[in-house]
């Protein structure tokens, strides 16, 4: 796997407003910020420093958890990641993938963390257990 590395910034969970009457909609979604070509200790070639941002958003209006780092990625061409994001604001398909699942993994557990501090309902399904018929 070419994820070599993850660390956070910034962290914040916030309440907005007492618990709606009506149902709280769950939304996360990351977004890459920005991405550099940065040297690493001990790897043979340089790696990509990926800036991120993860929201989970309790809506209406009801919380937000935000998380904020950057991931350390090697990809088989730098340059072709640095050009693309530059162009479009956006990663290659592939790149993307890796890196998205990377951030859902993470930052979700994260965020259910947080979530369960502030007595928030958890940002994913969790398994349920049911009795055999």
């Amino acid at each position: 796997m070419p994820v070599i590395g993850l660390s956070f910034n910034r962290m914040e969970a916030k309440k907005e407003s007492a618990a709606p009457k009506q149902e709280v909609k769950v939304n996360s979604s990351p977004v890459i910020t920005g991405v550099k070509e940065v040297e690493v200790t001990n790897l043979t070639k340089k790696a990509l420093a990926i800036e991120f941002e993860f929201i989970t958003r309790y809506d209406p209006g009801f919380a937000t958890i935000s998380i904020a780092g950057s991931l350390m990625y090697v990809a088989d061409k730098n340059k072709a990641v640095l050009d693309e994001f530059e162009k479009n604001k956006r990663l290659p398909e592939k790149v993307s993938l890796e890196v998205l699942n990377y951030l859902f993994r993470h930052c979700l557990l994260k965020a259910s963390l947080m979530a369960e501090d502030l007595q928030l309902p958890p940002p994913m399904p969790m398994p349920r257990i049911t009795p055999k018929k």
